[in-house]
């Protein structure tokens, strides 16, 4: 069973319901989120993990590149990145990701397949040609990128052209994900990035020529100047682009944090209520026109591997959002990168100092990890059952785990009523369901379930400081804007 479809009601109740739930929570593309590594963990940490990952050959990996390097700065960006036109810069760093793979690789054992990668940043289109080229040819010395796999690359329109994209496939990218945030030319003044639709058309009408699989844009609402009869506009060019995927995200103000953000007028800042009509109307939109609500931020069209998945109960979670591929253990290579390698979660260093001086040393650039217990992977897959296929089979879970479900989580099931009650659960004999309103609200059902936060309760959050770890975010009603690493 999967997640039921939205309706017009759901929608209508999400407007009604908006102003009473609140709250701040994760995104869950972990669990423990991010925000639960420890600091400072003991090597042995990585070291395991890439001991019992090599022990589980030859099952394929995934695998995120980190590149943090962009030529100028977005002021609502809250991405680990470095502001430079010094490609000296990120000449070094490409070295260092390939001392970092060798050692990754070295551990691992035999050359191990990829059956998914992904660069993301920063800008990966940063790197030039020849550098795009050496670390492909790193990439592939240490490990087998499978060439039916998912490969894709987060680009900015404003830095490639028809030759770089054809690059791109020639390197063996199947799938990109462009940038966007808004067409429109006041919000693009205020958030300092510039961006013609002409210009992406460009970019798209590329990628399709050159038989990339996937074509995904990216969006954020709550920016400056927006209104929901201006971001109409924006999703009309976009339909008119009719991209494979779309991920709209919520922006949230955070300037104590972001330092880029004190540059955004916050006088200019749309109001709880037209924020709340601007992601209304844009669902109500790209469902009319058959993109599938994958869940949160993410749509694809009814053929797209997510839908495909959804559809058959088996869409998964992972650092990059909802993915097909999310069931395999994920390498993480260069700064704050995060990889998520048998039952250890553990983040590399965040700074290039700190990263090129562990390398330097012979050491994995290890910052933050977490050893997950046998309860934090119970809770992981409830979670993710949750906001994934909207359901949980009680036998089914209890007969995995060897646990009475109604004995184990009562305090859980009790929240779950109050949630019924305000309808974004089903509660059946050994079913749990999320209904179509609690699809638009899934993040805040998932909630009950993490143990981390139950037992935060009862203690002060600064929400702003978790809002600067990587797997946890301020939210009201729907998640802001920001990627994992």
């Amino acid at each position: 069973m999967t997640f039921p479809a939205l309706d017009r009601r759901a929608l209508s109740d999400f407007r009604a319901l908006a102003g009473r739930i609140d709250g701040n929570g994760p995104r869950y593309t972990s669990y423990p989120t991010a925000d639960r590594f420890h600091n400072g963990p003991d090597p042995s940490l990585y070291h395991d993990a890439l001991a019992a990952c090599r022990a589980d050959a030859p099952a394929p990996l995934s695998l995120y590149l980190h590149i943090p390097f962009c030529e100028n700065i977005c002021y609502y960006c809250g991405c680990n990145k470095i502001i430079t036109r010094d490609h000296g810069r990120s000449a070094r760093y490409v070295s260092y990701l390939g001392r970092e793979m060798a050692l990754v690789a070295g551990r691992l054992g035999e050359r191990r397949q990829v059956i998914q990668s992904h660069w993301g940043g920063g800008t990966p289109t940063f790197l030039n040609p020849e550098e795009m080229r050496r670390v492909m040819a790193l990439l592939n010395t240490h490990f087998a990128l499978a060439a039916d796999g998912e490969h894709s690359i987060e680009i900015d329109p404003r830095r490639v052209d028809h030759d770089r994209m054809a690059l791109l496939a020639e390197l063996g990218f199947n799938r990109v994900s462009l940038g966007v945030q808004d067409f429109d030319p006041e919000v693009q003044q205020a958030i300092h990035r510039i961006q013609p639709f002409e210009e992406t058309r460009a970019v798209v009408d590329a990628a399709r020529a050159l038989g990339f699989r996937s074509v995904s844009l990216d969006l954020i609402y709550g920016l400056p100047h927006q209104t929901a009869a201006r971001f109409g506009r924006t999703i009309d060019q976009v339909l008119a682009l009719r991209p494979d995927r779309l991920s709209v995200y919520s922006y949230a103000h955070l300037p104590h944090v972001f330092k880029p953000q004190r540059r955004i007028d916050e006088q200019a800042l749309p109001q709880a209520g037209e924020k709340l009509d601007i992601l209304v109307s844009t669902i109500e939109r790209l469902t009319a026109e058959g993109y599938v609500y994958i869940g949160m931020d993410h749509f694809a069209l009814p053929d797209d591997d997510l839908a495909v998945a959804q559809r058959e109960g088996r869409l998964q979670r992972n650092f990059q959002g909802y993915s097909t591929h999310a069931g395999y253990d994920q390498v993480g290579l260069g700064i704050s990168a995060i990889g998520a390698i048998a039952g250890r979660y553990v983040q590399n260093a965040r700074t290039l100092d700190d990263y090129y001086g562990a390398l330097d040393q012979g050491r994995l650039p290890l910052a933050r990890g977490v050893a997950m217990t046998a309860d934090d992977h119970l809770r992981r897959e409830l979670i993710g059952d949750l906001m994934c296929n909207g359901v949980l089979d009680l036998p089914a879970i209890e007969a995995r785990h060897g646990i009475d479900f109604n004995e184990a989580f009562a305090a859980e099931l009790a929240e779950l009523e109050r949630l019924a009650t305000d309808g974004l659960v089903c509660r059946e004999p050994g079913r749990i369901t999320v209904t179509p309103l609690g699809r638009l609200l899934v993040r805040r059902v998932a909630m009950v379930f993490d143990r981390y936060l139950r037992d935060d309760a009862a203690r002060p959050v600064d929400s702003g400081a978790r809002a600067a770890n990587d797997g946890t975010q301020p939210i009201r009603i729907v998640p802001r804007y920001s990627r994992v690493v």
